[in-house]
């Protein structure tokens, strides 16, 4: 088995919030045919889909942000499954919107949702992908991640969404280095949807993404 965990806060006041895409991709994951409906367990909702051979655990923890590692933690423990079978999915306000990171492992960023994990599990080693939902103004953090997408960036957000999903698949079916070498250098749609493409760093930059609320 493997987990995937898609990181936001719960409830209706959150949906379609910028810090809300790792929700969203496991809804699209979710959204398959024959997946069961979501189930309450390890303080998250959860439901199991076949992928191959393989049974993957989607879920989304319904502890909000700042102690997404308890589900995670929980789910571990009764499944005895070893940290390097867990895929983290969580927003990014320092990537260009639309744009993926895949990582094997790292710091938290400043994330809390990740800090938490990685306070839980006592380790970084487990795998995170990162989804770029665009820049905040200086000192507008908290406020632009708790923000819903402006019209002109729900396109190119539907498709991150959509394009997140393909890289959970691939990190499901061909492990972490073969999701960052397909996704890390894709290019990011713009706010119109539209494809441009990104550089990617000749030295990457320590994982950083916003904090969590």
């Amino acid at each position: 088995m493997k987990l995937v965990v898609g990181l936001g806060n719960p409830g209706p006041k959150y949906t379609g919030t910028r810090h809300n895409v790792g929700f969203d991709v496991i809804d699209y994951l979710a959204a398959a045919p024959g997946c069961p409906a979501f189930r309450e367990k390890f303080e998250a909702f959860v439901t199991e889909v076949k992928e191959g051979d393989e049974a993957v655990l989607l879920m989304k923890p319904l502890t909000f942000m700042n102690l997404s590692g308890r589900a995670v933690r929980a789910a571990l423990d009764f499944y005895k499954l070893p940290i390097d079978r867990v895929l983290v999915v969580c927003d990014d306000f320092n990537l260009p919107l639309g744009k993926l990171r895949v990582r094997a492992k790292g710091s938290h960023g400043g994330q809390n949702g990740l800090r938490n994990i990685q306070d839980q599990l006592g380790s970084d080693a487990y795998a995170r992908l990162r989804i770029g939902v665009g820049q905040p103004e200086p000192g507008d953090a908290v406020d632009f991640v708790l923000s819903k997408f402006r019209p002109g960036e729900r396109a190119a957000a539907e498709d991150a969404v959509a394009q997140a999903a393909q890289a959970v698949l691939a990190w499901v079916r061909h492990g972490t280095e073969a999701a960052m070498n397909r996704f890390n250098g894709a290019e990011a749609p713009n706010e119109k949807g539209k494809k441009e493409k990104v550089k990617k760093d000749k030295k990457e930059k320590p994982d950083s993404a916003p904090p969590a609320v």
